[in-house]
């Protein structure tokens, strides 16, 4: 009474196991690029804070204390 249930079925079984872990990996990898992207896009948005603020700053005047 032995199955081969379970076993992963051969050479179907390794295709199935194989185009899984691609899809894997292409998922991975754009999610990298989407985060990659959002990070760039906060920075740039600080730094043109920060430039803003010293633009304000650049005034010549001494900052109220």
């Amino acid at each position: 009474m032995t199955s081969d249930q379970g076993k992963g079925g051969g050479e179907a079984g390794s295709r199935v196991k194989e185009s899984r872990q691609d899809r894997l990996k292409l998922a991975l990898r754009e999610n990298l690029k989407r985060r990659k992207s959002q990070a760039r896009g906060r920075d740039d948005a600080a730094s043109s804070e920060l430039a803003d603020i010293s633009l304000d700053d650049a005034g010549g005047k001494e900052p109220q204390r």
